[in-house]
């Protein structure tokens, strides 16, 4: 998205190809900016000026796309956003509420839910001061991008750290932005392409693999390239706190970001630990994953402070506890995190349910993994939107070889 907004040509070197990226080229190409595919590449031309898209643009299942697309084209366009029906149940006022108060014309569901209606607009949005309630770095990030077109310096505050992905890309771009805290302060800006991106692995993903090598004695997995930006690697931390076998190494910066390769050993005792809360936005989605693995720990594991789990792609709290409960395992809802009771015997059911969402389908590939049991694992189609082709690289890490 900053991409094909900043002056120049960028070529963004092995994206994830999950659905929600695919969500966001083609939203890109409706709003008549060039994105083409070269090999595992995409060269993005940006443009200073965005076209009214002729038909309404499909995020798909991605909620990342839909909040940032309302940001960036906030005043700019007249385009409706919508998706797909987990999508439409997914809250979107904590971003329009913002950008309203900047002076941006916004509409939605009665329930504050897609599709989406941005309008065209001739005055510029106003700046804001605007604190968050909810830790959230697809709100930050929404505002961020609405900020560069605002008539003046707009400040964000933030409860906890967050995801600072967008803050460094911005950086890098030329944006006149500065932290400050837990404050980011950006004034109105003109971006400008940094040439090439590399884009790191993704670490919410590789700690599905993490974790199903910490469950099988005797494995020994690294994983490459991998993105271990410290507002976004709270997982690795924990899994070390857990009394996994992980190591960081080979570590180096693309593009602002950091990267390493990451180790794992399996086998290690196990323990429950109580995720902190200042750490849950920056784990939020590898609670499940974690929970997953904590049922063969000794003692309890404790997440608390993570209500926002309620709002993903499915209610993560229910189909979380709903999932350990299916292979057996102890555990219990809270209002706002889950509880786990570790050590029982895991007995696996035939087959289980995503429930549409790709991080319950991950997590049950770590408990099968735990419970040494071959299971069937319905409604696969969610996984590839951010992780495709799962099961290649699971056969790759994991699968029997073969002489």
């Amino acid at each position: 998205m900053l991409s094909a907004i900043a002056r120049g040509q960028t070529r963004i070197v092995k994206p994830n190809g999950g659905d929600d990226v695919i969500a966001t080229i083609g939203a890109l190409r409706q709003l008549g900016v060039a994105v083409r595919r070269a090999g595992d590449n995409y060269v993005v031309v940006g443009r200073d000026s965005l076209r009214d898209p002729r038909v309404t643009i499909d995020c798909g299942n991605s909620g990342t796309t839909i909040r940032l697309l309302m940001g960036m084209l906030a005043g700019r366009v007249d385009a409706l956003l919508d998706g797909d029906a987990s999508l439409r149940r997914r809250p979107m006022a904590r971003v329009a509420d913002p950008l309203k108060a900047m002076g941006a014309k916004i509409g939605m569901r009665l329930r504050g839910v897609p599709p989406v209606r941005v309008h065209r607009q001739t005055a510029k949005l106003r700046s804001t001061h605007f604190t968050m309630r909810v830790a959230s770095a697809q709100v930050k990030s929404a505002v961020l991008l609405a900020a560069l077109r605002a008539d003046g310096i707009s400040i964000i505050t933030s409860p906890t750290v967050t995801r600072d992905h967008t803050e460094r890309m911005l950086c890098a771009m030329g944006a006149k932005l500065r932290v400050t805290g837990r404050a980011i302060h950006v004034s109105p800006s003109s971006l400008k392409s940094i040439g090439m991106l590399r884009v790191p692995g993704d670490v919410s993903a590789a700690v599905y693999l993490l974790c199903v090598a910490a469950a099988i004695p005797g494995s020994n997995v690294c994983l490459r390239d991998i993105g271990v930006n410290p507002t976004r690697s709270a997982a690795l931390e924990l899994l070390r706190r857990m009394g996994a076998r992980i190591k960081v190494s080979a570590r180096k910066q693309w593009s602002g970001e950091p990267v390493a390769d990451i180790w794992m050993s399996g086998g290690a005792p196990l323990r429950g630990v109580t995720i902190p809360a200042h750490m849950v936005p920056n784990l939020i989605d590898e609670i499940p994953a974690l929970c997953a693995l904590a049922t063969i720990a000794r003692g309890t594991f404790t997440v608390r402070g993570a209500a926002e789990l309620k709002v993903k792609e499915s209610n993560r709290i229910r189909t979380t506890v709903e999932l350990l409960h299916s292979f057996g395992a102890d555990a219990r809802a809270l209002p706002d995190g889950i509880v786990v009771y570790g050590g029982k015997t895991l007995r696996a059911p035939r087959n289980i349910s995503t429930h549409g969402d790709h991080r319950i389908g991950l997590s049950a590939a770590i408990l099968a993994a735990a419970a040494r049991a071959q299971i069937t694992i319905r409604d696969v189609d969610c996984i590839a939107t951010s992780f495709p082709k799962f099961g290649e690289t699971w056969n790759a890490a994991f699968g029997r070889k073969r002489t």
